[in-house]
């Protein structure tokens, strides 16, 4: 099978991939002792002591303002390198300020750390190291060439200036922003840039540096031609600018300092969108990208210039879920690119400068022990890269070394905390760990309360969980009340369609969890009992918390009542209601609406319709989340009708009035990302979308409702209007629905200082 044919049989799996080679992982332990994972590397003339490395996430938002980490970033890093990981990796830390515009904000403040601003910034670089390396972790600090076409546009409305790539580019935020050509010369800076920052890495103790070359940033930007279109200059040959910044930095850090380089072997562009490459704006402006055999003779080259390792995956900006492979990707979905890469060098015979074979390191949903070792027992890779798995849990690597696999929290996929978050105007964090980028202000242990108080937890969501948990660890006596047979809340039904394997794996943990209380005298788990005022009040608890959760409702739509509707919940509780359905009509296109729909149609090969009274499906869903759903939907032929609002639902059809301005946006648009509501395009008022609205009908054998959640907040209410207890507390989706990243952040917060 040739590369290319390779990589578009992936893009096809990445649709319905449990139909594929792919399992679905648990955390289990039935390769343990995990002796590949711990065992050490060499890389240049640094011993990693195993084969784990910490992925470049974080950073954003958690500095000051002049880009010095700040005591969050360093505590939040530390917190890692104590869980047991071998290589730690930053986030990305541009060295282009004053070139890229959108890296900087207004007043020359930024959001990203920097190690180019002045001497002020290097002590806590210094820190950093230090903490690192006490705890046997080795450091790398990514470098980044900057942003250019993925970069905030925001730099020429409040400053004026046109964002910066390799050649003309559109903006990825707001297409019809152009980015401007570099100079030769304002390139040369960047490469000084770049290797007086390794210098200072260096001088900081920071082990080794790591060139962010992947995802369609600057420095790939220009060592792509899907993006690099220049005729003229020196940097026209795209490979000389990635070569030229090795070269650099290997002269100011001298031979022994170890090199990271992060590279797609692919844009996968073509392989993802096909025709579409040659029809649709701005796609086909980035046709004839860098081949995957382009690619492993480019990084031969870059190992001549002075590359020590490389990590490996595929995809851009413009199909994002693939650089950031969301909850709907399947496990380890990059690990054969890892696999060819190794193979490619061994076979020829390509070594590091030391002589050393150049460690190959695959990223991509590894996060479960068992997957992560036999990757590489298989000699797939030679290390594994964890992110988001280490920001679910910072212990992951000593509680896998100690064969404690059933206690790692496991990621969910999600990304709305650790990658929205930061979007929306936030700093990185974890929606199934409400420690991650706060350690420095929750210390590891649950500190214990001084008077022993007796607290009613009503409900076994993810929020009820988490606070019973702390509470218990407090020392303070709690019942557990949860109405329904299962642990678990919304997350029960949830978790039912493949694509939410990882949800799955985290409503087992939360059992785990409430288990493991079950030994504690003080713990009292009340299964299948609806706690009500009165008992509560009788049983004369200190504090109440009560984590009720959200249900659906049907709205009102004539015909709402009909026997042929359903709720999406209760569609997934018990999916044999559909059997009989053919074509199935979906009313909401938020992610519930979303995920049932690719549910329906890829799991039970129904003809599904999607309806959204607004102009974007999921549009407060994580991009990369929201892209990888949307672009399979379509390709399955799933027809999605935004700007479309339901009139009626009648017993084979449901009529609706659909939007027909020309402005109504293209549903399947997936190469260009839903702004958040704080951010105004300038040119949306004049692409003002009209009330043009013409009436169809829709054949329909059952409709399913998903148009969103209320809180189930009458217990919470009633309990306050009896005076149930002295405090009485509401937590996650009973207060505000906000998904398990909400509900998590509050219950733990909450149970941890009452």
């Amino acid at each position: 099978m040739s590369y290319e044919e390779k990589i578009m049989q992936l893009t096809d799996d990445f649709a319905n991939w449990w139909d594929s080679d792919y399992e679905i992982p648990e955390m289990t332990n039935e390769l343990y002792p995990y002796k590949a994972l711990f065992s050490p590397i060499q890389v240049n003339k640094l011993i990693i002591k195993n084969r784990i490395v910490m992925g470049p996430i974080g950073n954003i938002n958690m500095c000051d303002e002049t880009g010095r980490p700040s005591p969050k970033m360093l505590k939040y890093f530390e917190e890692r390198a104590k869980g047991g990981v071998g290589l730690i990796t930053t986030g990305l830390i541009p060295v282009s300020h004053g070139i890229d515009y959108s890296i900087t904000e207004t007043d020359k403040l930024t959001y990203f750390p920097r190690i180019d601003r002045t001497r002020t910034v290097l002590a806590a670089w210094r820190n950093l190291a230090s903490m690192c390396n006490a705890y046997g972790a080795a450091l790398f600090i990514q470098l980044s060439a900057g942003l250019g076409r993925v970069g905030n546009p925001e730099c020429l409305i409040k400053e004026k200036k046109f964002p910066r790539s390799a050649s003309i580019n559109p903006n990825w935020y707001m297409k019809d922003v152009p980015c401007l050509r570099l100079s030769d010369r304002s390139l040369t800076k960047i490469i000084k840039n770049m290797g007086q920052a390794s210098a200072d890495a260096k001088a900081c103790n920071i082990n080794g540096v790591y060139l962010h070359g992947h995802e369609g940033y600057l420095l790939e930007q220009l060592a792509n031609p899907a993006f690099n279109r220049r005729k003229l200059g020196k940097y026209a040959d795209y490979e000389r600018f990635g070569i030229d910044t090795v070269k650099e930095i290997r002269k100011r850090v001298g031979p022994d300092y170890p090199i990271m380089y992060r590279i797609d072997l692919t844009l996968a562009l073509e392989e993802t969108y096909r025709e579409k490459m040659n029809t649709v704006s701005p796609l086909k402006k980035f046709r004839n990208g860098r081949t995957v055999t382009q690619s492993l003779e480019y990084m031969k080259k870059l190992t001549e210039a002075g590359v020590d390792m490389f990590d490996v995956d595929m995809g851009c900006y413009d199909n994002w879920w693939l650089p950031h492979p969301p909850a709907s990707m399947p496990p380890a979905c990059f690990l054969d690119l890892a696999q060819l890469t190794k193979k490619y060098f061994a076979d020829n015979k390509i070594k590091s400068n030391k002589k050393l074979a150049v460690p190959i390191v695959a990223v991509g949903k590894l996060g479960y022990p068992d997957l992560a070792e036999k990757a590489l027992r298989d000699k797939k890779c030679d290390m594994i890269m964890l992110a988001r798995p280490l920001l679910a849990d910072a212990d992951w690597c000593n509680k896998a070394y100690a064969g404690d696999t059933a206690r790692i929290i496991p990621c969910i996929g999600c990304q709305e905390a650790c990658i929205n978050e930061f979007v929306e105007g936030g700093h990185p964090q974890c929606a199934v760990n409400p420690r991650t980028a706060f350690e420095e202000e929750y210390t590891k242990e649950i500190p214990k309360s001084d008077i022993k108080k007796y607290v009613a937890v009503i409900g076994a969501g993810p929020a009820g969980v988490t606070a019973a948990k702390v509470l218990i660890e407090r020392g303070y006596k709690v019942d557990l009340y949860e109405k329904s047979s299962e642990i678990g809340g919304s997350i029960i039904p949830g978790a039912v369609p493949k694509i939410k394997y990882e949800l799955k794996n985290y409503r087992d943990y939360l059992e785990r969890v409430v288990n493991s209380l079950k030994s504690n005298h003080d713990f009292t788990l009340l299964m299948e009992t609806e706690a009500k005022t009165d008992l509560l009040k009788e049983k004369r608890y200190d504090i109440i918390l009560t984590a009720t959760g959200s249900q659906q409702v049907k709205p009102p739509i004539e015909g709402a009542d009909r026997n042929n509707v359903v709720l999406a919940v209760d569609l997934l509780n018990e999916p044999s209601i559909a059997e009989n359905a053919e074509n199935i009509v979906v009313i909401g296109g938020g992610e519930i609406g979303a995920e049932t729909a690719y549910f329906l149609k890829y799991e039970h090969n129904k003809n599904v319709k999607v309806v959204e009274i607004d102009k974007h499906f999921m549009a407060h869903t994580c991009t990369a989340n929201r892209g990888h759903l949307i672009h399979y939907l379509e390709r399955a032929g799933v027809e999605l009708l935004n700007c479309t609002k339901v009139s009626k639902i009648n017993e084979n059809s449901v009529s609706v009035l659909k939007n027909k301005n020309k402005n109504v946006p293209n549903p399947y648009i997936t190469w260009t990302p839903v702004l958040p509501e704080n951010i105004v395009n300038p040119l949306d008022s004049i692409r003002k979308i009209k009330e043009e609205y013409k009436e169809i009908g829709l054949p329909s054998d059952m409709v399913v409702i998903a148009t969103g959640t209320v809180p189930c907040a009458m217990l919470y209410y009633e309990c306050l209007s009896k005076n149930a207890a002295p405090k009485i507390y509401n937590l996650g989706d009973s207060a505000k629905p906000a998904g398990v990243f909400g509900a998590v952040r509050a219950a733990y917060r909450c149970a941890r200082n009452i």
